[in-house]
């Protein structure tokens, strides 16, 4: 996912996508724990992801 393309879209989208990945990243946490998570390099690129989305939604009200 790229900020180019989180740019382009309205804070509803933003929030509804930061909130699917909070979901997923719960789940990644909790297949961690019980040892079920194959690929954790998934968690660091989500938490990136969170970042991202966070970053630009934090842009887009400090520019209104």
């Amino acid at each position: 996912m790229k900020a180019k393309d989180l740019r382009t879209k309205d804070a509803a989208e933003l929030n509804k996508e930061l909130l699917d990945l909070m979901k997923a990243q719960f789940s990644m946490r909790m297949q961690k724990a019980t040892q079920q998570l194959t690929n954790t390099s998934q968690l660091k690129s989500v938490r990136r992801d969170i970042a991202r989305i966070r970053t630009v939604l934090q842009q887009k009200a400090s520019a209104k």
